[in-house]
């Protein structure tokens, strides 16, 4: 399901980039601690990980759940950071706002038993080259060109 799609331009890019996202969750317990957002092996998209809150489900223990997320740091490197400490009695839910990682991200329940839910965007970018864009012009301009104007009623004379 797309949740949004939007075109915005790159400086430095020689073209435009669509943009798409769909929803995300996944739910990390003692059975299943860890997933791994992986992308797809295509050339010319970009994946990310757009992570907005982790919740701990129901049944949930009295007990500490750390969440940890692991990918690409700005040099290459791999980095592992906590980004929940969620109790059931205190902390149930944590809004990360906008956290966006690049694929691959693995998400991990390094303390605690959850459940705990971890839910956001998987966004896609793709390059948007300009005959696709030429297409997209010529049809919202055929729909303006299709709107017929609404004339102003007539004023009734006084006698």
């Amino acid at each position: 399901m797309s949740v949004q799609e939007d075109e915005t331009s790159d400086a430095g890019l020689s073209g435009q980039t669509k943009l798409e996202s769909f929803l995300f969750s996944c739910e990390l317990s003692s059975k299943v601690p860890f997933y791994t957002f992986q992308a797809d092996e295509e050339e010319d998209l970009e994946h990310f990980l757009e992570l907005r809150t982790v919740c701990l489900g129901e049944g949930a223990k009295e007990e500490s759940n750390v969440v940890e997320v692991t990918a690409m740091n700005h040099q290459g490197k791999t980095v592992s950071v906590p980004v929940a400490n969620l109790h059931i009695s205190c902390l149930p839910m944590v809004s990360l706002g906008e956290f966006e990682l690049k694929a691959p991200v693995s998400i991990r329940l390094k303390v605690g038993t959850g459940p705990v839910t971890v839910s956001g965007l998987h966004l896609i970018a793709s390059q948007v080259e300009e005959s696709d864009l030429s297409e997209e012009e010529e049809d919202e301009e055929d729909e303006e060109e299709e709107i017929v104007p609404i004339k102003p009623a007539k004023k009734k004379r006084k006698e």
